[in-house]
């Protein structure tokens, strides 16, 4: 097997606190910060209203890296006990429980300040998370049909989004 060596490129600033971020209350704005050495990647950027953020996460805890199933707890939210949901695979959550502590957010881009910090809205790092790379949305990406498990739809139902 490789080891796989990465640079941040940039970094996340942020105020919202920790718990904030986790609840997703409201939309909240954030910088990322490109480091100066990667300014000239931003060129063209600009006018796409949404972007992909790849992150390290750099808070979970060492029992969260590395299980391959868990049960979708940001459920719980909704009024699930744990005892009721599912034990499912992590590649079929949106969960930060992951083999490897790396992210991936769609977030809207808002605008670029200074060259080489972007304001965005709906990234859910945290303050601080350093981030691996930046990818534009593209027409190409747009999926108008799809389907879900019947796990996660039932789950759905019955948190009321249907």
């Amino acid at each position: 097997m490789r080891i796989l060596d990465f640079s941040p490129i940039g970094i996340v600033h942020r105020d919202a606190s920790d718990q904030e971020v986790r609840n997703r209350i409201g939309p909240q704005e954030s910088v990322i910060e490109v480091y100066p050495v990667f300014k000239d990647g931003l060129d063209g950027l600009e006018g796409f209203s949404h972007i992909f953020v790849l992150g390290y996460f750099h808070k979970l805890r060492p029992e969260q890296i590395g299980p391959l199933k868990v049960k979708p707890k940001g459920l719980l939210k909704y009024g699930f006990k744990l005892e009721d949901l599912p034990l499912v695979g992590v590649f079929s959550l949106d969960s930060p429980t992951r083999p490897n502590p790396i992210g991936l957010s769609l977030v809207r881009l808002l605008r670029i300040e200074q060259g080489r910090n972007l304001v965005v809205t709906g990234l859910d790092y945290f303050n601080g998370t350093q981030i691996v790379d930046i990818k534009p949305y593209e027409r190409s990406y747009i999926v108008n049909e799809y389907t879900l498990p019947n796990w996660h739809k039932e789950l759905e139902e019955k948190a009321g989004h249907v």
